[in-house]
């Protein structure tokens, strides 16, 4: 019987240190056995005992060695089927605010990366679930919308001394 799996969090990456977001996509390296050669948002497995917000934040830093400055839910689930393990997977979706829109330090698993308008990002990004991510990212969380508000993950949930702290006084 096919199996509904929760086991894969991505994180859409933006910076505003320009007139408009910057949106951060990674290609994934050639010799990769899922998907190579495909731009992607930050995506990542959740280990055993691990909350979908604290895989998140590891993918994060694992695959780019960034430290956002706010970090946000994001109301979006991708969904796929994985023929080769007859699954139904969600995958929670992520963003992350980042300082500056400078290099990140890749992982193994790429082998380039861009920062990106999100009309560029929309065209580089091969799964629709992942455009409708930075679509709803683009249109509430980088805008500053109040969804966007209401979606930010505090330090509270997260542990202090990994994210800066968001000094709301």
């Amino acid at each position: 019987m096919t199996e509904i799996k929760c086991k894969i969090v991505e994180v859409c990456v933006f910076t505003k240190n320009t007139a408009n977001p910057q949106y951060l996509l990674l290609k994934r390296a050639d010799n990769e056995d899922i998907y190579p050669g495909i731009w992607q948002l930050v995506t990542g497995g959740i280990h055993d005992n691990e909350k979908a917000y604290e895989a998140a934040f590891r993918e994060l830093r694992e695959e780019t060695g960034l430290n956002p400055k706010r970090f946000y839910t994001v109301p979006h689930v991708s969904i796929f089927y994985d023929g080769g393990y007859d699954t139904v997977n969600l995958s929670p979706v992520f963003a992350a605010e980042v300082n500056d829109n400078g290099a990140p330090e890749l992982s193994d698993e790429h082998i380039t990366w861009r920062w990106c308008s999100f009309e560029e990002a929309s065209e580089l990004l091969v799964w629709p679930a992942q455009k409708e991510g930075l679509r709803i990212v683009h249109n509430y969380i980088s805008a500053e919308k109040e969804a966007g508000r209401l979606l930010e993950i505090t330090d509270k949930v997260i542990v202090k001394d990994e994210v800066p702290n968001n000094d709301k006084s």
